[in-house]
């Protein structure tokens, strides 16, 4: 235990150490848990950070139990963090009723509509909060920061990342949500937490926000074919069209056969992390 961060668990991974804590939140108003994968290089000096942020269902055990990204981190020198998805703490009328909304459906926004504004603050806990906790407590550099995601995940790390340039100097997404004005999933979720103002939600759409202000580097997103939620959820051709009126540099490749799962995540896991230590590494 160390002030104001309580030790779960950690396990010997890769010569380093996967590790998951608990502490209160400000940002959501209850305790929040995140996971911190920690290099072995990480006791020499500190090292670029990543941080990544999961999909609907999913928790911040998920990534790192299931992606195998800890491999690839050790090599690089990475810290891998994983942030929970939604405050899990304060309980509120149909926030369990549906898989895609509520507990575990954050979406990453600042919440404006009772009751969700109360807790539902999960773009200042990703962006503000869980940093400083982080750098505070491990051995990480805080000039090299990155974010990526899978799925709604994605959907984060684009955002985020679009809306705080200046925190992050690598980004990239698995399979992600790009315009969530545009598909159901985000529809149900931003008319919840922002209002049915659609100004508010361009604030958290991705095609939106790089139009308004591309970002100055290469930004990275892989998707699958076979994906069943490419058409309805994902459409990457809106981004990719959003990138091009903006200018944004922008890789975005296309796997033919496969899907949405964790599966796809940990074959192209590795080519995000060789991408963001690249990216970190040269500032």
């Amino acid at each position: 235990m160390t002030a104001g961060l309580e030790t779960l668990s950690e396990h010997r991974c890769f010569d380093g150490v996967q590790g998951f804590y608990s502490h209160a939140s400000e940002a959501t108003d209850g305790p929040m848990r995140f996971g911190v994968f920690v290099p072995e290089r990480a006791a020499r000096a500190p090292c670029p950070v990543v941080y990544f942020l999961a999909g609907l269902e999913c928790n911040e055990q998920t990534f790192a139990i299931k992606a195998g990204a800890q491999r690839v981190a050790a090599s690089l020198g990475l810290v891998l963090v994983t942030s929970d998805t939604s405050p899990r703490a304060t309980r509120y009328p149909g926030d369990d009723a549906s898989w895609d909304f509520g507990i575990a459906a954050s979406f990453y926004v600042d919440a404006t509509q009772e009751p969700w504004r109360r807790s539902y603050r999960m773009d200042t806990y990703v962006t503000r909060e869980l940093p400083a906790l982080v750098e505070r407590h491990f051995p990480v550099r805080p000039d090299a920061r990155g974010i990526f995601g899978h799925s709604v995940g994605g959907h984060g790390a684009l955002a985020l990342a679009l809306r705080n340039p200046e925190r992050y100097r690598s980004v990239s997404a698995l399979a992600p949500v790009v315009a969530p004005s545009q598909a159901p999933w985000g529809q149900k979720a931003f008319a919840a937490y922002l209002g049915d103002a659609r100004d508010a939600w361009s604030a958290y759409d991705a095609c939106d926000l790089v139009r308004a202000r591309p970002l100055p580097g290469k930004l990275l997103i892989d998707v699958g074919t076979a994906d069943k939620f490419l058409n309805t959820q994902l459409k990457p051709e809106l981004f990719e069209a959003a990138c091009a009126d903006a200018g944004q540099p922008l890789a975005l490749r296309r796997h033919a056969g496969y899907d949405h799962g964790y599966y796809f995540v940990s074959t192209f896991v590795a080519d995000h992390l060789r991408f963001h230590h690249e990216a970190l590494m040269l500032g």
